[in-house]
């Protein structure tokens, strides 16, 4: 089912061994690009133009009107509602943690406060197509909200018949969000990035999506804020020994998969009969699949089931591919922790499973993707703040620091820079 890769023998220098999936070709930024001036250029127009071409309909308003959202939540399944809900407050709870509140440092009279300040305007993207995403909703707007942001926007593609899917717009209604576009694609970064009629620009753009909307937010990056992962289509490693529940490790290798193609599904070990059962249980478990279609469309070029030396060469492969969700399903996955670098997130044990930390464990399920876990992180809380430091110096100070700051301006040639602390050395 999977792709065989035998690494037995190469050791731990893995860098150029591993194959992954191409993901911003040159084809898919010409596209992009071409859609960002379509909708910097004519505004709504565009954003209908290129709805209609890629989602098959054409909106009459981008808006979903408050009242739709409201009644989505009051219409959806009780039960459904009660776990959207109990999602939303382990969500809450867990960034309420990340908070850092403002903070004073002082030396020799420079007093510097620290302050925590969130951005005005947050942009959400959740993905559609393929599946529906109310948990997306939750794991975007929920820290922008802990983070004290006013105003939240989400972006969600219509589905064929233009409207946003009851269950998302309930999701947003759990998480305060403010406005909701029944936009997706890069045209919905787009209108986020630059403003249409309909849509006020925002300062920041969140949320996973694939390949387009990812590099849609690469290319928007610097006019508004854009984390610096790329939370593209989605990944997971499951590193196995012999102590691995054969269809638990199986079903973990699948639940990545099933988002559809571009992207990751690596299955490890250095136990060759582990690695073997495993990989016959995930062929027997996809021929029943209901999303069999795009579990093979993943596995054909992203799937691999990897043999190799030892727990620590199993580590260095996950090492090198840094993705967006590690399973260390091994008899002492802790011993394995301190050896992981880059992963988006790590879930240790047969009782871990990613899927928890999809919708409920409390960190963000955005995360790294692309090898970006190399130095990128999920999203958190600061994510949607700036750090703005006041400076207060009184005379003294002032005396104290002006040796210091003259002597570097003038080596660097700033000679009015050493004049700003000079003169004030002169004033009675």
């Amino acid at each position: 089912m999977l792709n065989r890769l035998d690494l037995r023998g190469a050791g731990d220098d893995l860098r150029g061994k591993l194959p992954r999936p191409a993901q911003a070709a040159e084809g898919p930024v010409a596209a992009v690009k071409e859609i960002l001036a379509e909708v910097r250029e004519r505004g709504d127009e565009a954003v209908r133009d290129l709805t209609e071409r890629f989602d098959g309909v054409r909106p009459a308003s981008l808006r979903v009107p408050p009242d739709d959202i409201a009644a989505a939540l009051q219409a959806i399944d009780p039960e459904l509602r009660t776990a959207l809900e109990a999602a939303a407050a382990g969500i809450e709870d867990f960034h309420r943690t990340q908070l850092v509140g403002d903070h004073t440092y002082e030396r020799d009279g420079i007093v510097v406060e620290g302050r925590k300040v969130p951005v005005d305007r947050a942009g959400c993207y959740v993905p559609g197509g393929r599946a529906i995403y109310p948990s997306t909703v939750l794991m975007t707007a929920i820290p922008a909200k802990v983070a004290g942001v006013p105003e939240v926007v989400l972006c969600v593609p219509p589905d064929a018949t233009g409207s946003v899917p009851q269950v998302t717009l309930a999701a947003a209604a759990v998480a305060g969000v403010d406005e909701v576009y029944a936009v997706g694609g890069a045209q919905a970064v787009g209108a986020m990035a630059y403003g249409t009629e309909s849509v006020r620009p925002v300062d920041v753009i969140v949320g996973p999506g694939n390949v387009f909307v990812a590099i849609a937010k690469r290319e928007v990056a610097g006019l508004v804020g854009v984390p610096s992962s790329f939370p593209g289509p989605s990944e997971v490693v499951v590193i196995a020994d012999g102590s691995a529940p054969v269809d638990l490790a199986a079903v973990d290798v699948i639940l990545q998969a099933e988002h559809g193609p571009g992207g990751l599904a690596w299955l490890i070990s250095w136990d060759e009969a582990a690695l073997d059962a495993i990989d016959a249980e995930i062929a027997a478990q996809v021929a029943v699949a209901p999303r069999r279609g795009e579990i093979e469309s993943t596995f054909a070029e992203g799937g691999y089931a990897v043999l190799v030396d030892s727990p620590e060469q199993a580590v260095a492969v996950s090492n090198t591919i840094a993705p967006e969700h590690l399973e260390l399903m091994t008899a002492d996955p802790q011993a394995l922790v301190p050896l992981v670098r880059h992963a988006g997130a790590v879930f240790c044990g047969p009782w871990s499973p990613a899927s928890v930390g999809d919708y409920l464990a409390g960190p963000s399920h955005v995360l790294p993707t692309d090898g970006t876990a190399r130095f990128g992180s999920a999203l958190t809380v600061s994510d949607f703040q700036k750090d703005v430091h006041v400076v207060t110096l009184d005379r003294a100070a002032v005396e104290r620091a002006a040796p210091t700051v003259a002597a570097i301006a003038r080596a660097e040639g700033l000679a009015a820079h050493a004049e700003s602390v000079l003169r004030r050395l002169d004033r009675p």
